[in-house]
């Protein structure tokens, strides 16, 4: 009986010196990488809500779902792709360059630069300063008074008042 008691003293010491991987856990994701993948994405069911700060139980789920991809080896891009397959690309928070998507990228830069260009040229304008010749050039090259009646009745009126 004493040599059986040895022998699994013996084996019991081994099993305990050499946890197999039966008790080894993978590690689980802290919540600040299932939250920096969670940012990335919108919630399918509210709008405009990025998955990290959605309060509804759907969303909880599917944090906890991004936290079992991390555990099992999931890259963050592997996630994102899986989220857009099934829930379709308006859960990501950044479009995809593809298609007519890229205006999104293109457009905005445009209007501004535009818009930065019409600014010049508008404040431009406003500094140029403004000719001080009221009159026009004749065929000869010589610069005759305008012929406004508004200017000319202004003049006889102060003609008179002198």
């Amino acid at each position: 009986m004493k040599k059986y008691a040895w022998g699994i003293a013996l084996v019991l010491l081994i099993a305990a010196l050499f946890p197999g991987s039966a008790w080894a856990q993978e590690p689980t994701p802290s919540d600040d990488e299932v939250n920096k993948i969670a940012k990335e994405l919108y919630c399918p069911v509210c709008e405009n809500t990025p998955l990290d700060v959605c309060p509804t139980e759907a969303c909880r789920q599917w944090r906890d779902l991004i936290r079992e991809q991390l555990a099992a080896g999931w890259t963050e891009e592997q996630i994102r792709q899986y989220f857009a397959e099934n829930y379709g690309a308006r859960v990501l928070a950044e479009p995809p360059r593809q298609g007519l998507n890229w205006l999104v990228y293109i457009i905005p830069p445009v209007i501004i630069l535009a818009g930065a260009a019409l600014l010049f040229r508008t404040l431009r304008g406003w500094t140029r300063p403004v000719s001080a010749s009221t009159g026009t050039t004749d065929a000869r090259g010589e610069t005759s008074p305008k012929t406004d009646e508004y200017i000319t009745r202004l003049e006889e009126e102060l003609k008179k008042r002198k």
